[in-house]
């Protein structure tokens, strides 16, 4: 039994996928999502051995959210997609499977043989596909909404999450410290902080070797010694 989870902001898509999923005893859908960041939460909770992922989302893409999970959560990705021929080249070039829409009932039939057997591409074959991160989705109360990098001034971790700190506003994200790390400019200062350079507007050197930020809006962010020389070197401090 192959689990699987469909990803795509149209109902319809999301309906007709269904409908040639369920001809095949073998595929359990265990779930849908109309966006990335409910789909990014929905790969953690369900951890599916697939996931059909539409490409052309609005705010946060298909190839974006790719970038945005952990290799070890990472599902096999099956892209579906309205691109052309030759946009799909790069797909073909990179061994990232994908459905064309509307999709054919024989090509599906061909990628799930294909999943059957155990193939599954590593990360980095989708990484020449995926875009740097743009912005951080967030989850606040009764929403969902975009934090640019630029605005960010920090990110942790506490009992209820990864936290996002903007200057005016925050919110919790599915987002890892490591992804966050590697793929944005925010600099790790402490087992459980990164913290946007651009926003730092003081250090102050403590007792005990440790140190810490004060970012332009007044917040304090730790830094903890083994990350201090780090953080002095990128603001060029001696």
């Amino acid at each position: 039994m192959l689990t699987a989870l469909i990803i795509d902001d149209e109902a319809p898509s999301r309906d007709e996928l269904k409908a040639l999923l369920a001809a095949h005893a073998d595929i359990d859908v265990l779930g849908e999502c109309s966006n990335a960041l409910e789909g990014i939460a929905a790969i953690h909770r369900l951890r599916p051995d697939v996931v059909f992922l539409d490409i052309q989302m609005p705010r946060v893409s298909g190839l974006e959210m790719v970038g945005m999970i952990e290799a070890a959560a990472l599902p096999h990705i099956v892209f579906v997609t309205a691109f052309d021929e030759h946009a799909l080249k790069a797909f073909e070039e990179h061994a990232a499977d994908y459905l064309l829409k509307p999709i054919d009932p024989q090509r599906l039939a061909k990628t799930l043989d294909w999943l059957r057997a155990g193939a599954r591409p590593s990360q980095p074959a989708y990484a020449p596909l995926v875009p740097a991160l743009r912005h951080v989705p967030c989850m606040g109360l009764n929403r969902i909404f975009l934090l640019t990098l630029d605005e960010i001034e920090f990110v942790h971790t506490d009992l209820t999450g990864v936290q996002v700190v903007a200057d005016k506003r925050q919110g919790i994200t599915e987002l890892t410290l490591k992804i966050l790390q590697e793929r944005t400019p925010l600099l790790r200062c402490h087992r459980q902080y990164l913290v946007n350079i651009d926003h730092v507007a003081e250090i102050q050197l403590l007792d005990n070797g440790s140190a810490e930020i004060i970012t332009r809006s007044a917040r304090r962010v730790p830094v903890s010694r083994r990350y201090l020389r780090e953080l002095k070197d990128r603001l060029l401090i001696g």
